[in-house]
């Protein structure tokens, strides 16, 4: 993995990144990322409060995916 590519770790666990947090790299709005969750097209962990939660590595994986085709039919 490069290091931008790389998940942030703490504590030997992957960092997870809240819907608002995914909302900034994508440049949406958070309900958008939320019914990306509902739909399939991300994964997402419920917390016990039942907030949503999402992979970093994830995340950094799709959205890489997504600038790839982008720059492909550029």
């Amino acid at each position: 993995m490069t290091a931008t590519t790389q998940p942030s770790r703490q504590n030997g666990q992957e960092q997870l990144l809240t819907p608002g947090e995914v909302a900034a790299l994508f440049r949406v709005d958070p309900k958008t990322v939320t019914r990306w969750a509902t739909a399939g097209r991300i994964g997402s962990i419920r917390t016990p409060g039942g907030h949503r939660r999402f992979r970093e590595s994830e995340v950094r994986t799709l959205l890489a995916e997504l600038t790839n085709d982008v720059n492909r039919t550029a």
